[in-house]
């Protein structure tokens, strides 16, 4: 169940997407569960568990490398997020993503970015897996939401993905455009050696593409507050820092 009310601009842009300034009231909405970023074990782990089972439904072959965090959740640079059920706090929904501001984006040790996009302050989202219940459409569309929030707070360029066929077509849906469309689907190392397709978004140019297009999305994602979506935290890598500076 979604509940609507009213809440300032100002209030929802500064939390959600970095901007100040607009004046008008923006809708509010309530989600039956929550995403957060992940900063501990447990949570990380409540992650891992989403994760593997989302990919076994699809991939089993490669679910089985799937089965303990990665150290790539860990590392600087990059947030693991989770959907939680509000109901029970049970794992519904994850998504890692990783900027290209420590080290090259995973996609990269597989095939190199036109210098033009490189140059570019980059988030690649990764490892997405759903509930296979009712609420995983939403929970998928929320994550996105999360991951364009996110960028979007961090002053990214560039929205980056690999996709597998079909789910390419959702991305195709949000005008993702292909990096490389003349090689079509490539095999990456980093999703078990799967073709996918390498696709990216101009996250200030998202707003007028999805305008323009009348886009089904765009009240959800740019006009709707979720209090319920929160990409600001701390992450793995950041919680371990404080950690050793705490135990010295």
């Amino acid at each position: 169940m979604i509940i609507a009310t009213q809440v300032s601009s100002k209030t929802a842009t500064a939390h959600q997407f970095g901007f100040r300034g607009h004046d008008h009231a923006m809708k509010e909405e309530s989600l039956p569960f929550t995403i957060r970023v992940v900063s501990n074990i447990r949570d990380l782990e409540k992650a891992v568990r989403i994760r593997h089972a989302a990919y076994m439904r699809h991939v089993p072959g490669f679910a089985n490398e799937l089965t303990l965090p990665e150290n790539a959740d860990s590392e600087p640079g990059v947030v693991v997020l989770l959907a939680e059920s509000k109901l029970d706090g049970s794992p519904i929904g994850t998504l890692r993503i990783q900027t290209n501001d420590h080290k090259p984006l995973t996609l990269e040790q597989s095939v190199a970015l036109p210098a033009t996009l490189s140059k570019q302050r980059l988030a690649e989202a990764t490892r997405l897996g759903v509930t296979q219940e009712r609420v995983g459409r939403m929970v998928t569309i929320a994550l996105f939401k999360a991951f364009f929030s996110y960028c979007r707070q961090n002053r990214i360029d560039q929205m980056v993905i690999t996709a597998r066929s079909p789910v390419d077509r959702q991305y195709d849906r949000l005008l993702f455009t292909d990096v490389y469309p003349e090689l079509g689907y490539i095999p990456f190392k980093h999703v078990g050696n799967m073709p996918h397709r390498v696709m990216c978004l101009n996250v200030n140019d998202a707003e007028r593409l999805w305008t323009q297009a009348r886009h089904p999305l765009l009240g959800f994602i740019l006009h709707t507050f979720h209090e319920d979506i929160n990409v600001v935290g701390t992450s793995l890598y950041e919680a371990s820092l404080e950690k050793s500076r705490n135990a010295a």
